[in-house]
């Protein structure tokens, strides 16, 4: 299992050193420079202007500005952000809190519905549960989430008056408001990952549950308990994994319509907003922050794998 950990870091480290590399070159994507557009807005003095890229270093070579940002990334110097002045650093750790709660609780969700209704669609296939499960599948693929969102505000929120349209509380100062505030949204952004995860699950397991090696378990007068948990879950689960990986990176780098509908402020309304503002400090600490996401989550995966499955072990 070592030498798998230790292969897959060095497989992924040369694609972290792009990610910081694709993610810095933004700058070199615009016209000009953030702060020359910022202070065109206000028919800024070029003497003013040379003032605020001095004081932002954009007066320096690419290569120095890389050096300098990666060097700042590492040691947790994101710089500041051009439209708040505050510390991007400290913006974001506040928001992340939000995306986190968000993220694991759309999960929890998903996983409590997705894979028990997935795998007895499986074991009892095209029967009452199964054709339910179909049903709610196709519904929660079908449905746009700010449709949905708006509906679930107008019924619980408008007219039953049971939560709060939008709005958060942090947990810690009233967790029962944060309960209130959260569940909606909770529901909202888990319900399209709840129905494809709820799919792969049974297609996976349908497949597994057709090879050989089920069926003479069968004839040794296995349990189907047994069979299920024993021989058919493990595998049925690998191809699962890749999707559950996946929605997992997607729902941390913040769901920016969810955000939006019920006034979260999370990580998606966060690079929404540096990115209408040309805050390009801002910009690269979500961007980058959102790519390191994805890659630990591939990389989990990977890992996962090896548990799974001893083949992968010795590849």
């Amino acid at each position: 299992m070592k030498r798998l950990l230790i292969r897959r870091l060095i497989a992924y480290a040369p694609t972290v050193i792009l990610v910081t590399a694709l993610v810095f070159s933004l700058v070199l994507l615009l016209p000009q420079d953030p702060v020359s557009q910022l202070m065109d807005d206000f028919s800024a003095s070029e003497e003013l202007v040379k003032f605020f890229r001095a004081k932002y270093g954009l007066d320096r070579p690419i290569h120095v500005q890389y050096v300098d940002w990666l060097g700042g990334i590492f040691t947790g110097d994101w710089g500041y952000s051009f439209r708040t002045g505050e510390r991007i650093r400290e913006s974001m750790q506040r928001r992340w809190l939000v995306t986190i709660e968000l993220a694991f609780g759309s999960m929890a969700v998903t996983l409590l519905i997705a894979l028990p209704v997935g795998i007895y669609s499986a074991v009892r296939p095209y029967g009452l549960g199964d054709n339910t499960g179909t049903v709610f599948a196709i519904m929660g693929l079908a449905i746009p989430n700010f449709w949905l969102g708006i509906m679930m505000i107008y019924l619980f929120a408008v007219i039953l008056g049971w939560v709060p349209a939008s709005g958060y509380v942090e947990p810690w100062q009233d967790p029962l408001g944060n309960l209130h505030r959260m569940i909606l949204p909770v529901i909202v952004s888990g319900t399209s990952r709840t129905a494809n995860i709820m799919r792969q699950t049974r297609s996976a397991m349908l497949e597994v549950m057709r090879q050989d090696y089920i069926r003479t378990a069968h004839s040794k007068g296995l349990t189907e308990t047994t069979v299920l948990l024993r021989h058919a879950l493990r595998n049925g689960m690998i191809p699962v994994m890749t999707v559950m990986g996946l929605h997992v990176a997607s729902l941390l780098e913040g769901s920016t319509v969810v955000e939006t509908i019920f006034g979260l402020p999370g990580m998606g309304q966060f690079a929404v907003q540096a990115a209408l503002t040309l805050d390009l400090p801002a910009v690269q600490a979500s961007l980058l922050l959102f790519g390191t996401i994805v890659i630990l989550a591939n990389f989990t995966v990977d890992i996962l794998y090896g548990f799974m499955d001893p083949r992968v072990r010795h590849t």
